[in-house]
Parts: C-alpha cells; sequence; structure tokens
C-alpha cells in the first residue's frame, strides 16, 4: 500500500521529456483520482467500511499530488515545498481521522457489506491500472516521473487490500478484516505525512537560504 509515501520533487519543466503530454496525463490523472475519492467516499459510507474511506484518503491525497505537480512545474523550491507542506498536514489530518474511527469501530462498528466493499475496489483498482498505463512511458523519466507511476502502480497494491479485506467480511462476517487494513492504511498515512513535512521542511529552510546568495551572484554595482 502506498498511503501517500509517495512524496516526490517536482523538477524544472525544461527537465521534462514531452512536457504538453505529461501535463495532460496528470490532468487525466488527477480527474480520475477525484472521482474515485468521492465515489469512495460515499461507497465507505453506505457499506460503512473503514478500508474504502481510508483508501479514499489515498486518491485524495494522489489528487493534491498531481494537482501540485501541475501548479509548482516550474515554481522555485520553496514554494514547491509549502505545497508538500499543506499535502503533509492533509495526510496526517486524515490518517488520523481514519485512524480514530477504526478505534471507535472496535466497539461501536457494524459489520460492513462486502459486496459494496467489493465492488467499489475493483473500480478503483481498474482506475489505478488506467492512470499506471497512462504514466507507463514517462517511467524511465527523471525521478519525479518515475515515483509518479511507481506511486500509480503501488496505489493497485492498496485496492487489493480493500479486495482482501472484503472477502475477509464475507468469509468470517465479522468486521475485523475492513478493521485491520483500515488502520495499517491510517497508520502509513502518518508516517508518510510525516515524512512529508520533514523534508518539506528542509527543503523550505534550502530554499530560504539559496535566495540571498541567488540575489547576491545577480547584483552588480555602478
Amino acid at each position: 500500500m502506498s498511503a501517500h509515501c509517495c512524496h516526490h520533487e517536482t523538477p524544472a519543466a525544461e527537465k521534462l521529456v514531452d512536457l504538453p503530454r505529461y501535463r495532460r496525463v496528470l490532468w487525466v490523472a488527477l480527474a480520475l483520482n477525484a472521482a474515485m475519492f468521492v465515489v469512495e467516499i460515499v461507497g465507505g459510507v453506505s457499506a460503512g467500511s473503514l478500508s474504502l474511506l481510508a483508501d479514499a484518503v489515498d486518491f485524495a491525497g494522489d489528487a493534491l499530488n498531481y494537482g501540485v505537480s501541475l501548479a509548482v512545474l516550474a515554481a522555485a523550491v520553496a514554494w514547491r515545498a509549502r505545497a508538500a507542506m499543506l499535502k503533509a498536514a492533509s495526510m496526517i489530518g486524515f490518517g488520523l481521522y481514519v485512524l480514530g474511527s477504526a478505534l471507535w469501530s472496535v466497539w461501536h462498528g457494524q459489520v460492513p457489506n462486502a459486496a459494496t466493499m467489493g465492488v467499489v475496489a475493483v473500480l478503483a483498482l481498474a482506475v489505478n491500472l488506467s492512470v499506471a498505463w497512462m504514466l507507463y512511458a514517462f517511467r524511465e523519466g527523471d525521478a519525479n516521473m518515475r515515483s509518479v507511476w511507481l506511486c500509480t502502480r503501488n496505489d493497485a497494491i492498496s485496492n487489493l487490500a480493500v479486495m482482501a479485506a472484503a472477502l475477509g467480511v464475507f468469509g468470517t462476517g465479522t468486521a475485523w478484516p475492513d478493521l485491520g487494513v483500515a488502520g495499517l492504511m491510517a497508520a502509513l498515512a502518518l508516517h508518510g505525512g510525516w515524512q512529508v513535512l520533514r523534508q518539506a521542511r528542509r527543503e523550505l529552510a534550502q530554499g530560504v537560504e539559496q535566495a540571498p546568495e541567488q540575489q547576491g551572484c545577480c547584483g552588480h554595482g555602478h
């Protein structure tokens, strides 16, 4: 499960190969991930499945990730770092919500609807595989391109985990498989968010330090 562990740096625009096509792919990926976020939120609430809600958080994080890549594609390091901090905050917030909900459900939750879980998980898997196929051409590009493709590929594992949870719920008649997967995904989201936050703070500090140096290099006397 990726659980938002796919923080990556957005490269300078001139370093990208086939930038127009890459932009189009990112826009499509953003739209698909945003749509699946809504679908999994609705499906998770209707089915009473926390693992679907946790996977919805993953889609939301990915949509934000693609949006950040588009918005700061050619921005300075400091702005990219600030955008990453926003992403980290959302990851940590959603992770805490899902983890808290999982703990609450241990005592008060009901058995989720396994059929709804399975159908939505299959749809999510199809979306992630489609996005991975679109990004396949960029898998050997720079670090940013490769990490985006790998993240999308790894997201499919989250969908398989939800499918496994659905089978577990169906087979056992209990909510424990759903809660176990949700708790694991929430913990990974918290870990990934903390890592992103730490790296973003370092990059922001470096960007602030580099700005005066660049001004000094460009200055000239009269």
